[in-house]
């Protein structure tokens, strides 16, 4: 048996406008594996911690083995508390989609990066280092190796581990690790009811140009239904009131949403629950059954109303398709959210504004815009290569976790003067009902002006 300390260093950016806060899933699968295995295992989510409580915590804890999560917003403090425990653990892991795509990048800090899908990768890596053994013989790890007279050895990428096949196999996270009591209390302040997260799919198999799916690659699988909804009871025992599935496209296939919603059904189930789709993967038929199950909203990823832009993204979905999955959706009686990315490179004035005025017309329950972020390991990133900026620091931005990465075609006044638009025309339409239609297109045509005059 090994102690493993696993972190979460995501800490509340000073200002801090997401509307969502869900537990870290990824983190408590690796955790859940871990126990079942033998394991001790301590996890820190530092979601609700200040950082000098974290890093205590942290030194406290005292573990054999430490193991890091890392995305590009969490890069500072994770290597922050890898400088901290370097000394005091016999071996360091970074894992997740930054050390994933870019691991070489960490093996200053750390002794070992886990790329990709984590849970059967650390049970091996671990009784490896117990038997002090090749860790070349650990298929999805890269590492440096040791030279003799302790010096900085050969960096060594081993093979590429295959995808778990069968995802009923793996345990379920391990929620009794976190914070459950402050993400329920929290939720309840925000949204006035407690929800939380099960990941029913893993992966998705479309390629969109801004996407990172380095850690599920190009995968697709699903769980069984059974499988599922026994989490979701789990969940729910635990006092949460809702359920978000986080899996990248929920309703990619009919017959197995309708399969979860049927299984939901026959236990006489009787909670609420949100989901992430696709406009070209739903139905009016399953919009029904998905309602009577309890899902009581939908969001999809449009991201832009023009077709080039569409194009540009790899999308593959059309403003028709939009249009018509956000219709039959509120005809079935849900709700529905729509993400657009605002200014991607290759937008001009005329299509952001197409897309603003095509955004702010759908009847839409919530709105999402934000600015295009290249993230490590998208072919985005690798288009703007030359133009990344390399720093992301929401603490020095007056919008919180929104942060400009690159040199953009148009400059961040006017990115944000064309969010901030994109809000103030949903709220008009959404808020003052009648008057709304009255008020939005003078407004629209007022604020198209100043934007086209912004540099």
């Amino acid at each position: 048996m090994t102690s493993v300390l696993l972190i979460y260093p995501f800490f509340k950016p000073r200002r801090d406008r997401s509307v969502f806060r869900f537990p870290p899933l990824g983190i408590s699968y690796i955790a859940a594996s871990l126990k079942r295995a033998g394991h001790e295992v301590t996890l820190i989510d530092c979601t609700f911690l200040k950082r000098e409580a974290a890093l205590e915590q942290v030194l406290a804890a005292r573990a054999e083995v430490v193991g890091i999560y890392c995305m590009v917003t969490m890069l500072d403090d994770c290597l922050r508390f890898a400088r901290v425990l370097r000394g005091q653990s016999r071996l360091m892991i970074a894992g997740g989609p930054l050390p994933t795509c870019d691991p070489d990048s960490f093996l200053d800090q750390f002794d070992v990066v886990v790329r990709g899908e984590g849970e059967e990768t650390l049970l091996d890596l671990l009784e490896a280092d117990s038997r002090r053994s090749d860790l070349g013989e650990v298929p999805g790890i890269a590492y440096r190796k040791k030279e003799a007279a302790g010096g900085a050895g050969e960096l060594i990428h081993t093979p590429v581990r295959p995808f778990e096949k069968d995802l009923d196999r793996i345990p379920f996270p391990a929620r009794e690790l976190l914070p459950n009591a402050q993400y329920i209390q929290y939720a309840k302040k925000k949204y006035g009811y407690s929800i939380t997260t099960v990941m029913s799919t893993r992966g998705c198999p479309y390629r969109c140009e801004f996407c990172s799916n380095v850690v599920f690659g190009g995968s697709y699988r699903e769980r069984s239904p059974g499988n599922v909804v026994d989490e979701i009871e789990a969940a729910l025992s635990l006092g949460y009131e809702r359920i978000s599935f986080a899996d990248d496209v929920f309703t990619m296939k009919k017959e197995r949403v309708e399969a979860v919603c049927d299984e939901i059904l026959r236990r006489g189930l009787r909670f609420k629950w949100e989901c992430l789709g696709r406009v070209d993967s739903v139905d009016a038929s399953t919009m029904v059954k998905m309602k009577q199950a309890g899902c009581t909203r939908i969001y999809f990823g449009i991201e832009s109303a023009d077709e080039g832009i569409l194009q540009l993204m790899n999308k593959k979905i059309t403003p028709g398709q939009t249009q018509n999955a956000v219709e039959i959706t509120h005809a079935a009686g849900l709700e529905v959210g729509a993400f657009f990315i605002l200014f991607y490179p290759g937008d001009t004035e005329d299509s952001v504004l197409k897309t603003l005025h095509f955004a702010t017309r759908l009847p839409l329950d919530y709105l999402g815009l934000s600015m295009p972020y290249p993230l490590p390991g998208t072919a985005l990133f690798e288009r703007v290569r030359d133009r990344i900026k390399w720093d992301w620091h929401p603490e020095d931005s007056p919008f919180g976790s929104h942060v400009l990465i690159f040199d953009a075609d148009f400059s961040e006044i006017k990115m944000w003067f064309g969010i901030i638009k994109g809000h103030a025309q949903f709220r008009i339409k959404k808020d003052l009902g009648k008057l709304g239609t009255v008020i939005l297109p003078p407004f629209e045509k007022l604020t198209d002006r100043l934007f086209r005059l912004l540099k």
